[in-house]
């Protein structure tokens, strides 16, 4: 039976632009060979359709606009498995925005615009928990509020939390979320927290030492793009490569890796296999464009690795 994942996050229309580079300041580009998209995106919603996608019970909680955004979102992930009986439409705030810049590197910047995403309160989430969740998802593209309450209600029940602590800022009470069973962040993400840069081992080992130390996680899972991603258990660290793939958009691959590491591991245990599997799930995420769009399914990553495996055993 699949486990029930409880995500606790945001939901946006991403606006996104491809563009040859990102204009200097001041400047204007014409971009004849450019495109720009309206996608179903945000970190809770990309994170929710990667766990329905791969093999998790999915209830997401989130709110949207009164809007023609909001009811494309909902629809779709109810199309996707998602459970949305806890979804909340407000009338006095739209639907997030998230403005997306995507060069032809690959390489992305983003805007997010929070809307009703920033109206998310406490009182909101007590009562999603009826749901009965197996594991809380929660990130910090909502407000503390809420994040912090669903983390005390977690630990009340005794349900393992699981953290993609982004976006960064320095100012948020890390201290008063843990203990946790994951927390997971990138190579920005951590350097906000940290005041330290992952370049290499010994300064990834530093930084989750001290990320440890704040939220008394289990696991600390630093996400280093191309280099991959680094494990810390409180004892022993771990370094598992990324997938060698040509990236065409970079954007949701952080959340998708997070959500699928989840996923197995709410599932099967075992961190070790879960990041391979996260790593997988990223890998095929950058070789395609957009957010939810680029997101694989449970097929398809397991076609992926039987490929994969023919491939390296010539």
């Amino acid at each position: 039976m699949k486990k029930r994942v409880l995500v606790v996050s945001s939901a946006n229309m991403d606006m996104v632009q491809r563009i040859r580079r990102v204009p200097a300041s001041g400047e204007t580009t014409l971009e004849h060979g450019g495109s720009y998209s309206y996608v179903p995106g945000g970190k809770g919603a990309n994170s929710a359709i990667a766990m329905a996608r791969l093999g998790a019970d999915c209830v997401f909680v989130c709110k949207v606009g009164d809007d023609a955004n909001g009811r494309t979102l909902t629809d779709l992930y109810r199309s996707e498995g998602i459970d949305t009986r806890y979804i909340i439409v407000d009338g006095g705030a739209p639907t997030g925005l998230a403005s997306i810049l995507v060069e032809d590197s690959g390489a992305n910047r983003i805007i997010v615009f929070p809307g009703a995403n920033g109206t998310l309160s406490a009182s909101d989430v007590e009562e999603c928990f009826n749901c009965y969740p197996d594991a809380l998802y929660v990130q910090f593209e909502i407000p503390d509020e809420a994040v912090l309450e669903a983390c005390a209600i977690a630990h009340r029940r005794e349900i393992p939390i699981f953290v993609d602590a982004a976006p960064a800022r320095e100012d948020f009470p890390l201290d008063k979320i843990g203990p946790v069973e994951m927390f997971s962040l990138n190579e920005n993400e951590c350097a906000v927290f940290t005041g330290i840069d992952p370049v290499n081992e010994e300064k990834c080992l530093r930084a989750s030492i001290k990320l440890r130390g704040l939220t008394r996680a289990k696991y600390v899972v630093l996400k280093l793009g191309a280099r991959g991603a680094f494990l810390f258990d409180g004892e022993e660290y771990f370094s598992y490569p990324a997938e060698r793939v040509k990236a065409v958009d970079t954007t949701a691959a952080g959340d998708v890796f997070t959500a699928a590491l989840t996923t197995y591991y709410v599932n099967h245990g075992n961190i070790g296999a879960a990041i391979r599997f996260g790593n997988a799930a990223a890998g095929i995420s950058v070789s395609r464009p957009g957010a939810s769009t680029s997101i694989p399914t449970l097929k398809e990553l397991t076609e992926y690795k039987r490929e994969k495996e023919e491939r390296e055993s010539f």
